[in-house]
């Protein structure tokens, strides 16, 4: 069929024209696709109408199967689910559907489905659905849990996953891709009706041919290639600048360096028509927000706060007024990240590494929101060094050097809990249901006897646990998987999901008024009259009642800013190796006067060049190919300070590595600092590391034994236990409003722990917590291949006579857990004053 000589088609074609639109060839590309009723992933920049080319094919398809009557016919039953991971996406996606639907005089309705959603509204979708749901993975297994589910699929056409990419090598995928597998089941078997297509939606990643092969893999059985990637062959113009300091501190560190920089803010916020101002956590948001208020009191009013833990109203009220180009300026977090069409927004700003090159072309793509506008980033770093991580960003642009994201494998909390969300539903049948799960990417190397210990973990509490009747939850009636009991349904339905946080506190005025959340952890350190800083404004703690803290308005000058978990992103490893490639091309204008066109080509690296004329003269700029060490004797002791440039959780695995392995030839103790560049460690006497040991020192050889006894695995493992005994709901985390508290989790999940190792220790979500240790605190097969690289390239070691610009963020952050920060920046001022002279 060719589209074009469709009414469908016309209709659409006429209506965007009408608005001087032309559809571009990648959104008739795929339009092409659903009318054959096929599957894909369609890969475009952002702002150039990835959401319209699956939501027009959807609309182009209902007007061809009902050509006389598309405007009149009303109740047509779900017609597209559009799973979104953010709600913060889903009420502007539905604005611009609905605007759509309108002009074309249709009568569809958009519902939209997250946490945010009342109860009345979904009890109307359940009685009677919107032909277009918008819907978190979390809201559509809940969908999934709710009796006679197959049929609001009857009439679906097509199911959408926007922000593929996101969601992929995450639990919430994994969630994504068991509810594909079961509507993809349910309309094949259930309901004989195979017409459904699956199409996701993606910003450049990486492994783009593999992220269309994770969400499609539940059609393999009917397709042996389904789908197609179409990729938008649009030039999406990013300029990106740094903000340079005025003066360049040859001895760096971490973080202090940024809210210096403020007034060079102020001018670009004034020649912008809105600005969003990104900062990697929460805290820092809270601290921008009144620096900026502090230095340019006229924006009052027109600057605002968005982050996760701000109440509701205030972040849904933040979004409409960006979105009517009310605001100048919005300091947020990753809770902007995403796809939200802000046309007003056509600058950016990057305060800090963001750590990766995905997620700096994303926020760069949240400006200039059009296909032929361009995106305009400003980078503003927190530190000196911080400006080679900007060089190697534009480097690694300019190369299209993105990341990938590696799906997840075998995630058994995340399936405990799917196979009780079809037990509260209609139950299921363990042959049919295995039969889905393995065609699932995540599951597809799933064995019987791991499925066989599954259902017998969940239906008699498995090898350990089957003395207490609270882990009995799923029932065998006539060969259907059911729970039946009422209390057990309710508690797993109130605790789908698998974003495991530390609980949170709802803050409250004492003249009432919710503010926002705070984690719990945070207020229990907290004493009455303690003030601090949640959503721009400072804050006097009162007291808790019913898990809200009770607060009060304070004039105070000086207040505590909440640290939120979960901050610390760590360096991507293509931006670690772009970072090296930079400090190749430092090495190279080391100790000669730059040429003009260097200057301008690599500003960065330029107003860098004294630091790095020092670096070299004390020690040695490391090339690509060299792995640096210095040895430094201060009054604290012997330093070993080593840069692989690989992020600080592959630098904590090898520092605790390295010193075991130095411990085996003499005793020795240390204590650790790392960041993303490097690690340190210190001791009381020398640090046998030398040209006779050093490669043997970081050898691949009996890694994985080395990590186990060098790293406190058991400790870690326990740690991460507890999330996965929460999402495979071994833990109940309690009801709305009296949430069990976090130390308590802990030790419920402390004492599973030590059951399992002591009764089941083959147990396979123990397994797991070990498994999710390695892959993700460790980052082992990073750390494999760094170990590999070193193996292969050259080893300098250096003995600097006093402390250089490599080492000082180290030894500045190694110094942080001990003093406040203002002892730490008088403590710092004096270091960098003794070795400036």
């Amino acid at each position: 069929m060719k589209l074009q000589s469709t009414k469908g088609y016309n209709i659409v074609h006429t209506w965007l024209a009408a608005k001087g639109h032309h559809p571009f060839l990648f959104q008739e590309q795929t339009w092409q696709e659903i009318a054959e009723g096929k599957s894909g992933l369609v890969n475009a920049p952002t702002g150039c109408g990835k959401t319209f080319s699956v939501f027009l094919g959807a609309v182009i398809n209902f007007i061809n199967d009902h050509p006389d009557n598309y405007q009149t016919n009303i109740k047509n039953g779900l017609q597209l689910i559009w799973i979104t991971p953010l709600r913060a996406l889903a009420k502007d996606i539905g604005r611009a559907m609905e605007e759509v639907i309108v002009q074309l005089g249709m009568s569809w309705k958009v519902g939209i489905r997250n946490g945010d959603t009342t109860i009345s509204d979904r009890q109307k979708q359940k009685r009677q659905m919107p032909e277009v749901l918008i819907i978190t993975p979390e809201s559509m297994h809940l969908l999934l849990a709710q009796k006679n589910y197959p049929e609001v699929f009857t009439n679906l056409k097509i199911l959408a996953v926007d922000e593929w990419h996101e969601l992929l090598g995450s639990k919430r995928g994994v969630q994504v891709e068991l509810a594909v597998s079961r509507i993809v089941g349910v309309k094949k078997k259930l309901i004989q009706n195979n017409s459904i297509s699956i199409w996701g939606i993606s910003a450049t990643i990486g492994n783009l041919q593999q992220a269309k092969d994770v969400l499609l893999a539940s059609l393999k059985t009917y397709d042996a290639t389904p789908g197609k990637i179409i990729k938008a062959i649009i030039q999406k113009n990013i300029e990106i600048q740094s903000i340079i300091p005025d003066e360049i501190e040859k001895y760096p560190w971490a973080g202090h360096l940024g809210l210096k920089l403020v007034e060079k803010v102020i001018p670009i916020i004034n020649n912008s028509t809105t600005t969003l101002i990104f900062i990697n956590t929460r805290g820092m948001t809270e601290r921008w927000y009144q620096a900026l208020l502090n230095v340019a009191p006229e924006l009052s009013g027109a600057i605002a706060l968005h982050h996760g833990s701000i109440e509701q109203s205030l972040r849904l009220w933040v979004e409409d007024n960006l979105h009517t180009g009310k605001l100048k300026a919005v300091v947020c977090t990753a809770s902007l990240d995403l796809g939200v069409d802000f046309r007003p927004v056509d600058t950016v700003i990057q305060v800090g590494s963001p750590k990766g090159v995905a997620r700096f072309l994303q926020r760069a793509g949240r400006s200039g929101h059009q296909p032929d506008a361009t995106s305009k980033i400003y980078f503003l770093p927190t530190h000196s060094l911080e400006l080679v991580e900007a060089a190697a960003l534009k480097e690694a642009i300019s190369q299209t050097f993105i990341e990938s994201r590696e799906p997840m494998l075998l995630c058994f909390d995340v399936l405990a809990q799917w196979l009780c969300t079809l037990a509260v539903s209609d139950g299921f049948i363990p042959d049919e249901i295995f039969t889905e799960i393995k065609n699932t990417h995540c599951y597809s190397h799933i064995t019987e006897d791991e499925w066989q210990e599954l259902l017998f973990f969940l239906t008699a509490g498995g090898a350990a646990l089957q003395q207490y009747d609270e882990y009995k939850k799923i029932e065998v009636e006539d060969g259907v998987y059911r729970i039946t009991n009422r209390r057990i349904a309710m508690r797993h339905r109130m605790h789908i999901g698998t974003i495991v946080s530390d609980s949170m506190l709802k803050v409250k005025f004492l003249s009432g008024g919710y503010i926002g959340v705070i984690e719990e952890y945070f207020i229990s350190r907290l004493l009455p009259g303690d003030v601090f800083t949640l959503a721009g404004r400072n804050l006097e703690f009162v007291m808790i009642k019913d898990m809200t803290a009770i607060v009060k308005k304070s004039t105070s000058k000086k207040s505590i800013v909440p640290s939120w978990n979960g901050g610390r992103m760590p360096l991507s490893a293509n931006l670690g190796l772009m970072l090296r490639k930079t400090f190749d091309k430092a090495f190279e204008m080391n100790g000669r006067t730059l040429l003009k066109k260097e200057r301008l080509d690599n500003p960065e690296l330029s107003v860098l060049k004294p630091l790095f004329d020092l670096q070299e003269s004390l020690s040695h700029i490391p090339k690509e190919n060299e792995l640096l060490i210095e040895h430094i004797e201060t009054k604290d002791g012997f330093h070993l300070f080593v840069y692989p440039f690989e992020g600080r959780l592959v630098h904590e695995a090898m520092a605790a590595i390295l010193a075991y392995r130095i411990s085996r030839i003499m005793p020795i103790t240390f204590s650790f600092a790392m960041n993303d560049y490097g690690f340190e460690l210190l001791s009381d006497q020398p640090i046998p590391v030398d040209d006779t040991n050093v490669y043997e020192l970081f050898s691949l050889e009996n890694l994985f034994a080395d990590i186990q006894r060098s790293v406190n695995s058991i400790e870690m493992a326990k740690r991460k236990f507890r999330d996965v005994a929460v999402i495979g709901g071994l833990i109940f985390q309690g009801t709305p409003g009296e949430y069990v508290k976090t130390k308590h989790l802990q030790n419920g999940a402390s004492l599973l722990f030590s059951v399992f190792s002591e009764y089941d220790p083959k147990n396979i979500l123990l397994r797991q917590a070990y498994q999710e240790v390695l892959d993700q605190q460790m980052e082992e097969v990073r750390l494999r291949n760094m170990l590999q690289r070193i193996q292969t390239g050259n080893i300098v070691i250096t003995f600097p006579e006093r402390l250089t610009p490599f080492c000082f963020p180290l030894k500045v952050d190694s110094m942080r857990e001990n003093i406040s920060s203002e002892q730490l920046e008088d403590r710092v001022k004096k270091m960098q004053a003794q070795l400036n002279k």
